[in-house]
């Protein structure tokens, strides 16, 4: 049986939906939550755990604080200078079309 992509993406959603229900939600994350810590781990084999842990919480912090700074940057190159006005939206007929249906059946 083949499925369009709106067909997949609700059987998709029906499985993510069953499997939270029966699961907490920390055992699902938990090997997630693990790998995106790990890349802001020191490699350093002589710290002990609490200096580990300050550093990778340190790095963490400081990847947080640039996403928002770089998210800043972004929407000041959205206003038109100095003005504080916001540039143009654009046209509904020339945006990207969207994955994901308006109007479901």
């Amino acid at each position: 049986m083949t499925l369009n992509h709106h067909e997949a993406s609700l059987r998709g959603r029906i499985g993510g939906f069953s499997k939270a229900a029966k699961h907490p939600a920390d055992t699902l994350t938990t090997a997630a939550r693990r790998g995106f810590m790990a890349r802001f781990e020191p490699n350093d084999p002589d710290l002990d755990d609490n200096e580990r842990r300050r550093r990778t919480e340190a790095a963490l912090r400081a990847h947080m604080a640039k996403l928002a700074y770089l998210s800043s940057k972004a929407r000041g190159r959205r206003t038109n200078g100095h003005s504080g006005q916001k540039t143009k939206a654009t046209p509904p007929h020339t945006r990207k079309a969207s994955r994901w249906p308006q109007n479901p059946p």
